[in-house]
């Protein structure tokens, strides 16, 4: 029996480009390549430059995307961006690049559950072309995290990085199998119990003010493993897939100590674990598909592979999406 799935065409990615190193760190805070090597992977991150905003980012990953994937912008029905870090309060950033793209058709909105954005997104975009509202869509995952940094703050600012990407999906009829191509499982979760270990300390309906980051980072540690598992073995038995039948894993790039404890504790191949922390950071609902569009781009990901994403943010928020590309 047939059914309708949504396949990514392409993906596209931009990081803006200046690039702080752990070295131009160790003059802004009391802190040392050593230090943050040693408790994250991370050498290096992208900053976006004054006057360059989120939307910026996307609209330049979403180009990237179109072109790769062959597509025109016009065909585009559905824009959905994933960012903690949007342009304004109102209205979306995602209806800005709608328009930055010339498109005056379809709808636009922005996703925010932080870091798991862009699983949050990319599972909304594939319910929307199941059910027939949209054909092709637009799924991007933009930040600009250093303008929610506090500088000052050695245990946070070392962390992240500004970036975007996005992929391009379309709805199809597939044959209803887990060999069809595009999504074939999708699984989401939070717990509102957990607010307090990561979060911003500012809002409009609180402060007035955008506000800092602020982590608890060991709790966020502590939980993330566990938290991440439970999505995933929901994804192996809704498809029969197991961890050896996996051609890559792209997990939310947070961290390498949490990239490596979840792989091994998913029994993953580390050969198949993609990562790009330690040149990219943490660059919340960007990451995934940053680190997607970096192994296609390289060859590593192939026509036909069986991918398993990742991710958890705050709220707590995570979730699991397997696709074959």
């Amino acid at each position: 029996m047939s059914v309708t799935r949504s396949r990514i065409l392409g993906c596209g990615s931009y990081l803006p480009a200046k690039c702080l190193t752990n070295s131009d760190l160790e003059k802004l805070v009391d802190t040392s390549d050593e230090w943050i090597v040693q408790r994250t992977g991370i050498t290096q991150r992208h900053v976006a430059a004054d006057g360059e905003f989120t939307s910026d980012l996307a609209l330049e990953a979403a180009k990237a995307a179109l072109a790769n994937a062959g597509v025109d912008a016009q065909e585009i029905d559905l824009i959905i961006l994933a960012t903690a870090t949007p342009d304004n309060t109102f209205p979306a950033s995602a209806v800005s690049v709608q328009a930055k793209l010339g498109i005056h058709h379809g709808f636009a909105f922005d996703v925010q559950a932080v870091c798991s954005g862009f699983v949050y997104a990319l599972t909304t975009a594939d319910a929307y072309l199941k059910a027939g509202l949209a054909k092709k869509a637009l799924v991007i995952g933009a930040e600009t995290f250093s303008r929610i940094l506090d500088w000052t703050d050695r245990t946070t600012c070392v962390l992240f990085g500004d970036g975007a990407g996005a992929v391009v999906l379309e709805a199809y009829e597939g044959e209803g199998t887990t060999a069809d191509q595009g999504i074939l499982t999708s699984h989401l979760r939070s717990d509102g119990r957990h607010k307090e270990k990561l979060y911003v300390d500012g809002g409009p309906s609180t402060t007035q003010t955008s506000g800092f980051l602020r982590m608890e980072g060991r709790e966020v540690f502590k939980h993330a493993v566990g938290m991440i598992t439970d999505v995933i073995e929901d994804a192996y038995a809704a498809t029969g897939y197991s961890s050896e039948d996996l051609s890559w894993f792209i997990p939310h790039q947070a961290n390498r100590r949490i990239i490596d404890a979840s792989a091994k504790k998913l029994g993953i191949d580390p050969t198949k674990v993609v990562t790009t922390v330690d040149k990219h950071g943490n660059t919340s609902a960007a990451s995934i598909p940053l680190a997607l569009c970096q192994a296609v781009t390289d060859g590593r990901v192939q026509r036909g592979d069986l991918i398993l994403l990742e991710a958890m943010g705050g709220g707590f928020t995570w979730g699991s999406v397997i696709l074959r590309w």
